[in-house]
């Protein structure tokens, strides 16, 4: 009797235990009700022919403007960080309207630059930095490297402060301003006064996980980190540019590139 009621019992775990392998794997292969692809089907879609020829239009465009800095500001370029993914539209699973219900997978990418530079002559820095967006701004830079930051009222007292011809540095009435915005993009960059407790460009966020088409993260170089820049040189810029979406699917199959 008990020979019999172990094995209605090993019999059902056995049962048990197919049902749910069953049950994961349609589940691996299903669309979940809030998405509007699954996994499978994102990473397909992320790596066919089209999406890839965009994602390599969309960083030869963010590269060439963030080398643009360095070309012509004389900034040393010292690391570039890109970020990169691609994420499935939304599914008639969400209850509010989402920005993605129209697609079924949308990847885009942003840059983030960093750059050295010495601190004692970090007026004429940007200096140079202004004086090339004033070239842009005249539309004689290149359309994809085009800098946007100029001699305008926050240029130029930038430019006064760190030079000392407006308030001096030591001034406690003289806040000292470390970023710059125009465009999308943002410029900051370490600040000189306020001794070991003074703000610093932080390393880059370490906790992406590179898992292309999904997610993709390239450090070029790959050793290179910002202390090490702020070693060599004495002073670290960063440069973010704006997110770009560069290739998208509609679900009535329609493609959209940058």
């Amino acid at each position: 009797m008990w020979d019999i009621a172990r094995r209605r019992v090993a019999s059902r775990s056995v049962w048990t235990s197919l049902v749910l392998v069953a049950l994961l794997a349609v589940s691996a292969c299903s669309t979940p009700p809030d998405r509007a692809v699954n996994e499978k089907e994102l990473r397909t879609l992320g790596q066919n022919d089209p999406a890839v020829r965009a994602r390599g239009r969309a960083e030869r465009e963010l590269r060439s403007t963030a080398r643009a800095y360095a070309d012509r500001a004389s900034l040393p370029l010292g690391l570039i960080v890109v970020r990169d993914s691609c994420v499935p539209g939304s599914g008639p699973g969400w209850f509010f309207q989402q920005e993605t219900d129209n697609f079924k997978i949308v990847c885009s990418m942003d840059v983030t630059a960093y750059y050295g530079a010495d601190p004692r002559d970090l007026g004429d820095t940007l200096d140079g930095i202004l004086t090339a967006g004033d070239h842009d701004r005249s539309g004689r830079g290149e359309p994809d490297s085009r800098i946007p930051f100029t001699h305008d009222r926050e240029g130029k007292r930038l430019v006064d402060y760190y030079r000392a011809h407006g308030p001096t540095r030591k001034s406690p009435h003289a806040p000292e301003s470390t970023n710059l915005t125009a465009s999308g993009q943002i410029l900051s960059w370490d600040a000189t006064a306020g001794g070991p407790s003074r703000q610093l460009v932080e390393e880059p966020y370490a906790g992406l996980v590179n898992d292309p088409p999904v997610s993709r993260v390239v450090h070029d170089p790959k050793a290179a980190t910002v202390s090490a820049i702020r070693r060599q040189y004495g002073l670290v810029f960063k440069l973010q540019l704006p997110q770009t979406g560069y290739y998208a699917i509609l679900k009535n199959g329609q493609v959209r590139t940058k």
